[in-house]
């Protein structure tokens, strides 16, 4: 697996099992929220995991970003839907998310790398 990948879901699990550990209701309320907004409903999952990669995008939040590209990926989406979800995002988020780009175009070719 590559490093980028690795790295990102080790970081992820340990933190998120650390935080959860704590016990805080709240904060167990909205992860399970966020666990759930993502099922399906009237949109699909890839729908709204392509909606989410775009606010994550114009948010300039890279962790979001990895995340959802990673689920995009699971969720059998292609380069191509990601790419034209990505170019929304440049285009609504303007040239300031350009920087956020190139790490999700450098995310996506690490998670193509391993399968």
């Amino acid at each position: 697996m590559s490093d980028i990948v690795n790295e990102f879901k080790e970081y992820r699990t340990r933190m998120n099992d650390k935080i959860l550990a704590d016990n805080n209701k709240i904060i167990k309320r909205i992860f399970n929220l966020d666990t759930n907004a993502f099922t399906e409903g009237a949109l699909d999952v890839k729908t709204k995991e392509l909606l989410a990669l775009v606010a994550s995008m114009v948010l300039r939040c890279d962790d979001c970003v990895k995340y959802h590209l990673e689920t995009c990926h699971k969720e059998g989406l292609t380069k191509a839907q990601v790419v034209e979800a990505l170019s929304i995002a440049t285009l609504v988020g303007g040239t300031i998310v350009i920087s956020h780009l190139r790490k999700a175009y450098e995310f996506w070719d690490a998670l193509e790398a391993n399968n």
